[in-house]
């Protein structure tokens, strides 16, 4: 199997377990009264697969992720962000005409 599938499915499990114990300590904790909820709903337990699947493909993406850009090589030997140009500012003149009245303009 590929390095990458490899990455991927291990990071997607590692995502999923971190949903199971978000999920978990939701209820453990009973955040805005969940854990009554669901175990006085007779859709309770659908409701709990719900929430772990929606938060297992969030957490599973953002540790995708952060392992994908984590695999970047760091290379701090050379300088960074090119060479720098010296630029010679000079004033250009423009000519204004001035308004015959204050007040109006053109």
């Amino acid at each position: 199997m590929p390095k990458l599938i490899q990455l991927y499915i291990r990071n997607v499990v590692l995502g999923f377990a971190i949903a199971a114990a978000f999920v978990g300590m939701l209820l453990w904790f009973n955040v805005m009264n969940l854990w009554h909820l669901v175990s006085t709903s007779d859709a309770g337990l659908l409701a709990v697969f719900i929430l772990w699947f929606m938060h297992g493909i969030v957490f599973a993406g953002v540790q995708f992720g952060w392992s994908v850009m984590a695999l970047a090589e760091k290379d701090d030997d050379g300088p960074r962000g090119g060479t720098p140009v010296a630029h010679e500012f000079l004033p250009i003149p423009v000519p204004v005409e001035k308004p015959s009245h204050p007040l109006r303009r053109r």
